[in-house]
């Protein structure tokens, strides 16, 4: 019987690992079709010969000015119609798919995400193809599991393979995808299929590789870090990397919101969005498409300070309007763009103003890459192994791991989300730990807080308050008034100052002294949403539970981990729901 047992264990992992590497198969062939059908609509948009820039630069006015309206004309209704799910970033669709739909995504996404957005870089819109290549990857994990009739568990970790198997494919960069996939998409996975993971990334990448040939998606060179003291620098270029990274996503989600309030259809905001495009592509053609050509250009040194700054400002602008208006696209290749000048831009002023140094544009516009795309995604791990799969460098790592800590720092302090969360808090999700945290708001206070609580007086003297401390269970006590309403609160570490003289402790205070007055606290008909961001903002583990027309009537307590607990439970009931038996 255990022989049997461990057998079928065996052949259930042996049935995964298969499953992975067919994911990994058809994520890698969706990023190499998908990155044809994008060469295939920028031959037919923009005729010539040479890249894309070279065509863009050779091109007439009108055709820049209106081929991305155009192509916003096209795909607006389709989107509208056939697959809301395809505007955007995608990653922030592909979250909310593990957190709430049961890592279920339509099997539709793939193929409208995938010709629309072509259709869209194509005629030139700032967007990227990484953020549709994660959506294509994790559509195919998914449907595959779907149509296998897989559990839910197994059927998330494939949506996660497919997922990183496209970002391995489109950098060539294995170890890049399979974190993407753990740091930003899932977050919260059982151990054991990061194996699984492990394997897709890997089949994408090889297989990528022998599809469209053994060539980075950019142009990287070496790297040296030539001075120690430099990595003062690139700590400052990763906080300059923060702060843009905070005033891109907020431009986005701006820009959204006025494309939402504008009075026309939501299916022609993209044509707008288009011919605003192509309006600022008249003064600065390098904000048309993914941007691939700029960033090779900043890791080379050959931007001028003046070009790294208009191409910094204007490509914020392009790829907000195109976001906000509603196209589909990525938001990681703009990232990259950003980072490349903003960092190239830095290195180029310091040498204005200290001509000695001699700074590396080139290194800076790597850090820079990595350091905006850590602000955006808050993953610097994710970050700091893509840009060192693109150079192929150990000196990369101290650089880029400072530029990239300080700048997810410095957008973690300024805005608290990254840009996938942002668009999710916009439809009402809060997620934490791969988790829909929304959930809690149709749980109550009143459900979960403890009743049966000890409390304090007003006028207990230090010494009795000690005695209860030290005898209590509990860590945390509320203060009654003489009328028994609530006074402040009281906890252990409220005690310190008291104990300064023990010897003569009796008679030196009263609880009334020591408690903390104004203190925080919940309603009744408060929900659980509310009391998490409470106990997250004020950085607290207990609250009072007052009566809702009464502030001072205590009702009871909540503690930090009794509604964590709660929150558990709610999502283990889910799973199981979602899990049939077999």
């Amino acid at each position: 019987m255990l022989t049997s047992y461990w057998e079928r264990i065996r052949i259930h992992h042996v049935i995964a690992l298969v499953l992975a590497v067919a994911v990994g198969l058809l994520a890698a062939l969706g990023a190499v079709g998908f990155r044809l059908l994008i060469a295939v609509f920028q031959g037919v948009i923009w005729p010539g010969s040479g890249d894309f820039a070279e065509r863009v630069a050779h091109a007439p006015w009108w055709l820049i000015l209106f081929a991305p309206a155009l192509a916003g004309l096209i795909v607006g209704p389709i989107i509208h119609r056939f697959a809301p799910e395809a505007r955007g970033p995608g990653v922030a669709e592909v979250i909310k798919s593990v957190a709430r739909d049961r890592s279920k995504i339509r099997h539709r996404v793939t193929a409208f995400k995938a010709m629309v957005t072509s259709l869209l870089i194509g005629a030139g819109a700032s967007v990227g193809r990484e953020g549709p290549v994660v959506q294509i990857g994790a559509s195919l994990g998914s449907s595959m599991a779907q149509l296998l009739g897989l559990s839910s568990d197994l059927r998330r970790a494939l949506l996660a393979s497919g997922a990183a198997a496209g970002i391995a494919a489109t950098f060539n960069a294995p170890i890049a995808g399979t974190l993407f996939a753990v740091e930003i998409i899932l977050l919260d996975i059982n151990v054991s299929y990061i194996t699984l993971i492990i394997v897709a990334s890997v089949t994408g990448s090889v297989f990528a590789r022998h599809l469209w040939g053994d060539l980075p998606s950019l142009a990287a060179g070496g790297f040296t870090l030539e001075h120690g003291w430099e990595l003062g620098l690139y700590l400052l270029l990763g906080m300059l990397a923060g702060l843009v990274a905070v005033v891109f996503i907020r431009l986005l989600f701006g820009l959204d919101k006025l494309f939402t309030r504008a009075p026309l259809p939501n299916w022609s905001t993209p044509a707008l969005g288009g011919l605003l495009l192509g309006t600022l592509a008249l003064f600065l053609p390098q904000v048309l498409g993914v941007g691939y050509s700029t960033v090779n250009m900043a890791v080379a040194g050959s931007l001028t300070l003046t070009l790294a700054v208009a191409i910094l400002g204007a490509k914020l602008l392009a790829t907000a309007l195109c976001i906000g208006s509603g196209m589909s696209g990525g938001v990681f290749a703009p990232s990259l763009v950003l980072g490349a000048s903003l960092g190239a831009a830095t290195a180029l002023a310091v040498n204005t103003m200290f001509p000695e140094l001699g700074l590396d544009p080139g290194h800076y516009a790597l850090a820079g890459m990595g350091a905006v795309v850590a602000g955006t995604t808050l993953a610097p791990i994710t970050a700091i192994l893509t840009i060192f799969e693109l150079t192929s460098s150990y000196q990369v790592i101290l650089p880029v791991m400072a530029a990239c800590i300080a700048a997810s720092g410095t957008a973690r302090w300024l805005s608290g989300y990254s840009v996938y969360e942002r668009k999710l808090l916009a439809q009402g999700m809060n997620i934490i730990r791969g988790h829909d945290v929304s959930v809690l708001r149709c749980m109550s206070v009143s459900d979960v807080m403890i009743t049966s609580y000890e409390s304090l007086s007003v006028d207990n003297s230090a010494l009795t308050v000690l005695k209860r401390v030290i005898n209590s269970p509990y860590a945390h006590f509320p203060v009654l008034d003489r009328k028994g309403r609530l006074a402040g609160v009281l906890s252990a570490r409220d005690l310190r100052p008291a104990l300064e003289d023990i010897n003569d402790l009796e008679g030196i205070a009263i609880a009334a002294d020591i408690m903390t007055p104004k203190s925080i606290t919940l309603k009744t008909s408060d929900n659980l949403e509310t009391a998490l961001d409470l106990f997250n903002r004020f950085r607290i583990s207990f609250a009072p539970v007052t009566d809702p027309h009464d502030p001072t009537k205590i009702e009871g307590i909540l503690k930090r981990e009794d509604l964590m607990s709660a929150y558990q439970e709610r999502i283990f009931k889910d799973r199981m729901l979602s899990c049939p038996l077999k």
